[in-house]
């Protein structure tokens, strides 16, 4: 249930944030600033779960990626990524974490993801889409899950849930050449259980940067009040200047209240459609 009667805000961190960002994320969780935390597990950082678990806040857990080595759409590394998963569900277990958030890998086959995904029998799971591409290390690397059709291949043969990020669904919407407003909508018909949100300094971008809410380009009246229900789970996802504060964070809070007001205001002028998201 959401603090004030707007979107269920969270805080993204990773399990290595275990200094000042820490601090301050209690500080604010204390100040009924935001209601649960995301957090992105680092393999071999399971020492730090006391130092989460005593702050007594909501978590969801997101899986390692491709960039620790976790990497499903590869049968070749499916021994690497039990062996990785287990730690992931160790945090989610000892954090009681409602989700697990996991991406679809990068090259390999869907159908593998969805395969190794399944063998995990984790009923916490939520797939989430990606960007067609995304860069590392100077290299382009193609991403599974940025299609409708690649995520419903995973829910239909996992039975698990989904995670809406908006900016890779902009992204990969102009990789594939659809609009992106359709892109949008035909992943919501899967009813997101979460959303991640952040801004984009280009529109027409291809690779997502996670930039801080209102220093982007995107207009997020254009589409976003109609994709986003009242009290949906909404992560702020965006990178952050500054390692001693989370004043960054706070502005952003701002900018999703203004879309809750937006979203109500939007909600009860087309009155027909306010359950079309459950």
């Amino acid at each position: 249930m959401s603090r004030d009667g707007g979107f269920e805000t969270g805080l993204k961190l990773w399990s290595v944030n275990s200094g000042a960002w820490r601090r301050e994320a209690l500080r604010l969780y204390e100040l009924r600033v935001y209601d649960y935390l995301e957090i992105y597990a680092v393999p071999g950082t399971s020492d730090t779960i006391p130092l989460w678990r005593e702050l007594r806040i909501p978590v969801v857990i997101h899986a390692a990626h491709f960039k620790h080595g976790f990497n499903l759409a590869l049968a070749e590394r499916a021994s690497d990524n039990l062996r990785i998963y287990d730690e992931m569900r160790r945090f989610a277990d000892e954090l009681e974490a409602r989700h697990i958030i996991f991406h679809g890998g990068t090259f390999g086959h869907i159908e593998e993801t969805a395969h190794q995904l399944a063998g995990l029998g984790e009923g916490r799971a939520l797939i989430e889409n990606k960007p067609a591409i995304t860069r590392n290390d100077g290299r382009i690397l193609e991403c599974r899950g940025s299609t409708p059709e690649e995520i419903r291949v995973v829910m239909q043969e996992v039975g698990c849930g989904f995670c809406l990020d908006i900016p890779h669904a902009l992204c990969a919407a102009n990789y594939h050449g659809i609009p992106q407003e359709k892109m949008l909508r035909d992943f919501s018909t899967f009813r997101p259980a979460m959303y991640h949100l952040a801004d984009m300094m280009d529109v027409s971008q291809l690779i997502d940067d996670h930039t801080l809410l209102g220093r982007g380009a995107l207009d997020f009246s254009r589409f976003i009040p109609s994709i986003l229900p009242p009290g949906a789970m909404v992560t702020i996802e965006t990178n952050r200047s500054r390692q001693d504060s989370l004043a960054e964070f706070e502005a952003e809070l701002q900018v999703v209240a203004s879309l809750f007001s937006s979203a109500v205001a939007q909600g009860e002028s087309h009155q027909p459609h306010k359950t079309q998201h459950g």
